[in-house]
């Protein structure tokens, strides 16, 4: 699904090794400074740290999201889908937790004693440091008359930076069902000071009517949700797209919903499907949303398989600058086309609050036209400088089908970027191994942590992160 977590298009094979809770001391870390061509047009610092978060053997681990606490930055959690053992806590959510700053993480795991299968995990901090994490939970999904079937969207709390979890709460959930399925939620906090809406929590999705269906009478809408109580509750989904697309999840579905908030507690998020980039806001803390309006096409849709890389999807990401600067309310949407020939990053800007849009900016700096593909984009924007922050899969200097990570930083408001490697051996993945949908990345008054999956020589999946100050 491009985002069911384990995935229908392409099933999740976990591993054998169980455990609550691993100890501090799983870290690698390396210190590396990058040469970057280019760096001249931006300035600052290259200098960064690759850092292991979990080690080999450990569940296969996926779809990873990235958020750094704005009561206490040193306080940095990852979430992920991870498989767990037959005997164990079953398919289950893991969070990893840092108290400084990255350099050192501690697995905290989520027991499912349902079984259902979880993914599609998101997380993010409100301005208290309560955290808040998203997921989807299911059982039967692709099977013709399941003798168990249910799913739904769930929302977990810490108020520990990560360190535990609150039972989940349902944003919604189907019981003895998959049709209709919901797919691929994201979730944000209104950390706004002064905002009407500051503390609100939102959710965003796909849902299909039903999942992987051909029949041109089912369809897939982007349904939202928001808590008003701090995530003890939330309110009942409504539909937010005007027009959906196909439920075949691929380039005229309708998914990518990244919510984002503006400076006055506006609520944007935009989405992919057969219309190109679509777009919409609130004005009244997610309780309503206006017309859709389409801000770009989508040459070759999102969904993109690449070479060695046959599950892949370019969907967009919606971040607002909430700093003090000059660009302080510009909107941003980033994701991945082809209009060039080959597989490019790109972000486009709203300065007027979503009613006028430039012309989309080409993120990777290598030269056009060339084959090289740019994969996985995701963007955070630092709330505090302004500053955009794009990671993605980058094979513009590998061999094959292998890829690099690169990080791309705009401190002039996305008209510009400097594009910075990773300190990460390229590398490839059997096609046997499910890499997920998505990379993360979060920033907060300078710091930066971009996280990504990556395969060993052996084939295993691990999760590894850079950590920058500038």
């Amino acid at each position: 699904m491009s985002s069911c977590g384990c995935g229908v298009r392409s099933a999740c094979q976990p591993g054998s090794k169980a455990g609550m809770m691993l100890p501090l001391a799983l870290v690698l870390l390396v210190s590396s400074i990058a040469a970057v061509a280019g760096a001249q047009a931006q300035g600052g610092s290259t200098r960064h740290e690759v850092v292991l978060i979990t080690e080999a053997g450990f569940r296969r681990p996926a779809e990873l999201s990235v958020a750094i606490n704005p009561a206490n930055p040193e306080n940095v959690v990852v979430v992920s889908l991870a498989g767990g053992p037959p005997e164990g806590p079953g398919t289950t959510n893991f969070a990893y937790v840092s108290e400084d700053g990255g350099r050192s993480w501690t697995t905290v795991t989520q027991p499912n004693p349902d079984r259902r299968t979880q993914g599609d995990d998101a997380v993010t901090f409100d301005a208290r440091g309560l955290a808040f994490r998203s997921y989807i939970s299911f059982e039967g999904i692709g099977v013709d008359r399941p003798t168990t079937a249910w799913n739904g969207i769930f929302v977990s709390r810490s108020d520990d930076g990560g360190m535990s979890w609150g039972d989940p709460v349902p944003v919604v959930d189907h019981i003895n069902t998959v049709e209709p399925f919901e797919d691929k939620p994201w979730i944000v906090t209104d950390n706004v000071e002064g905002s009407p809406h500051q503390g609100n929590v939102y959710v965003a999705w796909t849902r299909f009517d039903v999942y992987g269906s051909a029949d041109p009478s089912d369809s897939t809408q982007i349904l939202f949700s928001r808590s008003v109580d701090g995530g003890e509750s939330f309110s009942v989904p409504h539909r937010i797209s005007d027009s959906g697309g196909d439920a075949v999840d691929s380039d005229d579905t309708v998914e990518g919903a990244v919510p984002s908030v503006g400076p006055d507690g506006e609520v944007y998020v935009a989405w992919a499907g057969p219309r190109g980039i679509v777009f919409d806001r609130s004005l009244d803390g997610g309780w309503t949303f206006g017309e859709d309006r389409v801000i770009g096409p989508n040459p070759g849709g999102w969904d993109i398989p690449l070479p060695g890389m046959v599950r892949h999807n370019g969907m967009p990401v919606t971040g607002v600058d909430l700093s003090s600067g000059k660009d302080r309310g510009t909107i941003y949407v980033n994701w991945i086309d082809e209009r060039n020939g080959d597989a490019d990053v790109f972000v486009i800007a709203s300065r007027d609050g979503g009613e006028r849009w430039g012309d989309p900016v080409r993120v990777n700096d290598d030269p056009l036209e060339k084959g090289r593909a740019q994969l996985f984009t995701w963007m955070a924007v630092d709330p505090a400088d302004g500053a955009l922050n794009v990671v993605f899969l980058d094979r513009r200097a590998t061999e094959e089908n292998a890829q690099g990570v690169t990080l791309a930083r705009s401190t002039d408001g996305g008209r510009n970027f400097r594009n910075i490697p990773i300190d990460q051996k390229p590398f490839t993945c059997p096609e046997s191994v499910f890499y997920g949908d998505y990379l993360a990345v979060a920033a907060f008054d300078g710091r930066v942590v971009a996280a990504w999956p990556h395969c060993l020589e052996s084939g295993e999946l691990v999760l590894s992160a850079a950590l920058f100050r500038f």
